[in-house]
């Protein structure tokens, strides 16, 4: 329910978000105070050229407002995304920018009304090109992230005022939990159940050297031992030792809430992690689902997936009614 008004907030807030913001940089703050003095000045002393010269000034202010407007017009945003993102470290997400007309210059861009620290920039754009612009972007947890719309400022042409843009543009970011490192690995293994994982040592693997034998019609000439094959007058194939591997899964526990389960989340991510590149199959168990046991990346980002959603179940169920 709270998870539901936060995106009904979220909505509303962006219906009512005027197109354009503007904010005064370091630089337009001094320039603006020139101005007021120069102002009082006028005002004091009638003098001609500093009426000139406010004039200029204020000239130049409405200047600067109309050509960063400008830049900010006729832009489409795609939104590439990244390929993974884990909490607290950076990781590349992209933009696909193009421009219909006209030019931009000094744009940056950034995920509006989420947690994400991090922007990419892009000098110029000219228009009908499209543009990939990279971010290193950081989240601060893991859990899933509504991207709501893709934030554009420019602070061209004097650098004065920073005006900004926000494109409505819908999402979900990932986030897996942060990886650490695991103190150590579990000690109990399930053996028997799970395909070759289980199997005895077989003597086609690519461990230690079991022995020769006669190469048998149909077999892989690759693993023939040519030295020893000139010696016997006859092919002879090497036999190398298959390492047994085992099968592991790993749990969180139900009544886990907090920093708790982020902590046991960044443990078993770790363990996935190691088990996985030593050969091993791993399976996960939590409140919310089972995986079964298997080996290689998939099913590394298959685990680091329930992980990420582990506590945020009635998000997980709402996803496909704003994808529909």
């Amino acid at each position: 329910m709270k998870s539901r008004l936060l995106a009904r907030w979220r909505r509303l807030r962006a219906r009512l978000r005027p197109p354009f913001t503007l904010k005064v940089t370091r630089s337009g703050r001094t320039y603006l105070v020139v101005t007021f003095g120069v102002g009082l000045g006028a005002l004091n002393t009638g003098n001609n050229l500093l009426y000139l010269l406010l004039g200029l000034l204020l000239a130049m202010v409405v200047v600067s407002g109309v050509l960063s407007e400008r830049c900010l017009r006729h832009l489409d945003i795609r939104r590439l995304g990244t390929e993974s993102a884990f909490a607290g470290e950076p990781f590349a997400h992209r933009w696909a920018l193009t421009r219909r007309r006209g030019a931009t210059f000094a744009l940056t861009l950034a995920e509006a009304d989420v947690p994400l620290t991090g922007e990419g920039r892009v000098g110029y754009l000219p228009p009908g090109a499209e543009y990939t612009v990279r971010a290193d972007l950081q989240a601060p947890q893991r859990g899933p992230l509504r991207l709501s719309g893709v934030r554009a400022t420019t602070t061209w042409p004097l650098g004065l005022f920073a005006k900004t843009r926000v494109f409505a543009l819908e999402g979900m970011l990932l986030v897996y939990p942060r990886r650490g490192y695991a103190c150590h690995l579990p000690e109990e293994a399930r053996v028997g159940a799970f395909g070759d994982a289980s199997s005895p040592r077989r003597h086609d693997g690519t461990g230690d050297v079991a022995g020769l034998r006669e190469l048998a019609p149909g077999e892989d000439a690759r693993r023939v031992h040519w030295l020893k094959s000139a010696g016997a007058g006859k092919l002879l194939k090497v036999e190398r030792e298959r390492e047994e591997r085992r099968t592991f899964v790993l749990k969180v526990a139900a009544d886990l809430e907090g920093d708790g389960l982020e902590r046991r989340c960044e443990e078993v991510a770790a363990l996935c992690h190691q088990l996985l590149k030593e050969g091993h199959e791993v399976g996960l168990e939590t409140k919310a689902e089972r995986l079964q046991p298997a080996a290689g990346g998939h099913q590394e980002r298959r685990i680091l997936r329930s992980l990420a959603w582990l506590g945020f179940e009635a998000l997980r169920e709402e996803r496909p009614k704003e994808a529909a």
